[in-house]
């Protein structure tokens, strides 16, 4: 299981080395509009400094995705992840293709998960929200479990190879529900408390 540990804030860079520091798969950045969901984070100023070379897992809760995707680009993501709710979802894959850069596509709770099936032969990752997004420390929604079955034996019929990454109230009871997926995110359950021990658990190690 890999593990990617999301930032809501970046208020202190000496935390965010203690995050690097303590082997996370991906460090997960949460880019906020205030109008795709009612919060706001990261705009990308407060992001340019971040330095090349460790796997950013940057997620957009926004609208105008391809503004942004102009400018995140430039910390070399892994990953950039928008939302299928969003619309004009072909297009914005091959912009993010066009710039070699892996394409997540992310689906809200209340979302139908059929949504995402057509596009699944042309994304990298799948990102599955376990709780509504725009908020950290929210509980784990119960019917993820479900979803993620559902694109687990989609991607098994299909022989195809995209990630499934499960987003919203991961700690280390939670683990036990998405062990059929590549990826999880996890912020407060990591960020409070010893980071590194926190991210071994979940990597079912300790």
């Amino acid at each position: 299981m890999k593990v990617s540990v999301s930032i809501l804030k970046l208020e202190d860079k000496n935390e965010l080395k203690v995050i690097e520091n303590s082997n996370p798969d991906y460090i997960h950045i949460d880019v906020m509009d205030g109008e795709f969901v009612n919060n706001t984070s990261f705009p990308y100023k407060e992001v340019e400094t971040l330095v090349d070379g460790f796997n950013y897992d940057v997620h957009l809760m926004v609208n105008d995705v391809k503004k942004y995707i102009d400018d995140f680009k430039n910390i070399n993501p892994k990953y950039i992840t928008f939302h299928v709710e969003v619309g004009n979802t072909l297009d914005l894959i091959n912009y993010l293709k066009d710039k070699n850069i892996k394409v997540g596509l992310a689906i809200n709770p209340r979302t139908d998960i059929e949504e995402v099936i057509p596009y699944l032969g042309y994304i990298d990752l799948v990102l599955v929200m376990s709780v509504e997004p725009g908020q950290g420390g929210q509980k784990f929604i119960m019917d993820t479990i479900d979803r993620i079955d559902k694109l687990y034996e989609y991607r098994k019929d299909k022989d195809l190879n995209f990630e499934i990454s499960v987003d919203g109230g991961i700690n280390d009871e939670t683990i036990k529900y998405v062990s059929k997926c590549d990826i999880v995110v996890s912020g407060s359950y990591v960020t409070n408390g010893d980071y590194e021990e926190k991210i071994l658990k979940l990597r079912g190690v300790l």
